[in-house]
């Protein structure tokens, strides 16, 4: 593995996920699987624990067909109750363990089962982990009758908006991104965007960030806990 392969990080990090998670599985755990290139290589290393859980709640439709497909069973979160454990990317994650996500148009149900796990586990290449959220675009999912005012109100907020077309989300709603403004205080700033009428939610992940982080890069995968809260 180096620094310069994409994919060894992403299977390096999942490998280290498993480890991280198997020593608490057993045959009435439900995970948290969320979605994304690097859960993907997570989803696939779960295959030789099949038959040790009961089952997974995933964040997106994608992420379910992949675990349907490894004989793992897809359970719903309203049966489900409180999960153990969440396993989730992030496109940005800052040393606090606020997150950006959403690059792949999964963000709400993302936060839902982040926000009803009692452990998230992120994993992440080196390049995802920064000083300050905001390089990343911002993703908002909206109803899509609220999109424009939505985006006129980003815009009074110092956002530069684009909509993200011909995307929509498992809910059935669009997505805006937001660009050209860093993130001073995430938490602050999810709360203020999640107000206005016609957002379903947005991609800052501060009031439930993660709890652990698994970090690959230069040759190694570090486990690290966040700076403060």
């Amino acid at each position: 593995m180096t620094a310069q392969d994409p994919t060894a990080l992403k299977q390096a990090v999942a490998a280290a996920a498993i480890e991280e998670i198997r020593p608490h599985l057993d045959r009435r755990t439900i995970l948290g699987v969320g979605s994304g290139s690097t859960v993907n290589c997570f989803i696939a290393a779960l295959a030789p624990l099949v038959g040790e859980f009961a089952g997974a709640v995933a964040s997106s439709e994608e992420s379910a067909q992949q675990l349907r497909a490894l004989g793992i069973e897809v359970i719903d979160l309203n049966s489900a109750g409180t999960l153990p454990l969440y396993i989730d990317g992030a496109d940005e994650i800052d040393h606090d363990f606020a997150m950006i996500k959403g690059g792949g148009a999964a963000l709400t149900r993302e936060k839902i089962v982040a926000a009803c796990s009692a452990r998230f586990i992120c994993i992440a290449d080196s390049s995802k982990y920064v000083a300050q959220l905001g390089g990343f675009p911002l993703p908002v999912e909206v109803i899509p009758m609220a999109r424009s005012w939505v985006s006129r109100e980003m815009v009074r907020m110092g956002f530069s908006p684009v909509y993200r077309q011909g995307v929509v989300t498992d809910n059935g709603n669009q997505l805006i991104d937001l660009h050209d403004r860093m993130l001073d205080n995430p938490r602050e700033l999810e709360t203020a965007i999640n107000q206005i009428p016609g957002v379903v939610t947005n991609g800052i992940f501060a009031h439930r960030g993660a709890d652990l982080l698994l970090l690959g890069g230069d040759n190694r995968v570090e486990r690290l806990s966040p700076r403060a809260r």
